[in-house]
Order: structure tokens, then sequence, then C-alpha cells
């Protein structure tokens, strides 16, 4: 496991790297689906009751988080590159309260098979602050945990 917080030119950026005992085409999988992506996305507590999904290049997504204390938190974004089961490139942009914007960012997910395990690497740049970049850092290491558990939980039957 690596994460590394770095800034280049008047960007941060985020890097987090994970392995996970299964299936590169699993872990691919349950990143495009919605019945898989409410199972797991969202720090530790949080709930998905909103998702919508296009996957496919130019499609959207659009996703409401909702905290433990019943706090709602939109992003919404644009696939930009699918290239199954490799890697995925997409927008990511939260929205305030009012639906205006206040992170807009760009993820590239990759998944390296070998065997039954993959190993996965994320970038995340473009935060224009070293808070918003730390904050993300804090809840995707969450959320990559509940990927962890979601994809490796031995009696689950996801497909």
């Amino acid at each position: 496991m690596h994460d590394a917080a770095v800034r280049s030119g008047t960007s941060y950026q985020l890097l987090l790297e994970r392995e996970f005992d299964a299936p590169r085409d699993l872990v691919f999988e349950v990143w495009s689906e919605p019945k898989h992506l409410a199972n797991w996305w969202g720090p530790s507590g949080f709930t998905m009751p909103f998702c919508e999904v296009d996957f496919r290049v130019g499609g959207k997504y659009r996703i409401c988080m909702r905290s433990p204390e019943g706090e709602d938190h939109w992003l919404h974004g644009e696939y930009k590159v699918i290239d199954q089961p490799e890697k995925l490139v997409f927008t990511w942009l939260r929205e305030n309260a009012d639906g205006s914007i206040w992170c807009d960012t760009l993820v590239e997910v990759t998944f390296e098979g070998s065997g039954d395990a993959t190993r996965f690497r994320m970038h995340q740049s473009g935060f224009g602050s070293a808070a918003h970049r730390d904050e993300h850092r804090g809840g995707w290491s969450e959320c990559l945990n509940r990927l962890r558990d979601y994809v490796t939980v031995p009696e689950r039957n996801i497909n």
C-alpha cells in the first residue's frame, strides 16, 4: 500500500495504491454498476441514496453520498476513458448545497491483474488546495477499505 500527496505547479495531487485479493475483472466490474457502487462507495458509515451511471466514454454519472449524520454530499462527472478491465479516467466534480462546484478534479484508476489479485492505483489531480486534497485522501482511503471488504468476502456472490 502506498499513498502520496504531492504538489505539481499550482495543482495538488493524490496517489493511492492498494492490493486486493480479488481478480481484476471483478474489481473493475464493481466500479461500473450502481448495484455494486452502493455497497462500497463513500467513507465509512456513508450510504448512497442516489446513483445514476451511464458507463460509456462520454457518459455521465451522478452520486449522492449520505453521511451518518444525514448530510448529503453530491458529486458528478463524465467518463473520459474506459479501457476494461485496465483503466478508468473520469472527471470528479463536488457540489455545494446550492449546486455550485467546489472541487473539479480528474481521477485515473488502473487495475493490474496477477492471478486472483489486483494491484490498484488511483491518481486524482487538479485540487486547488492541500486541504481539499487531504479531505479526499481520508475519504478515498475509507472508501477503498470498503471496496476491499466488498470484493474479498469469500462467501459473497457478487456476480
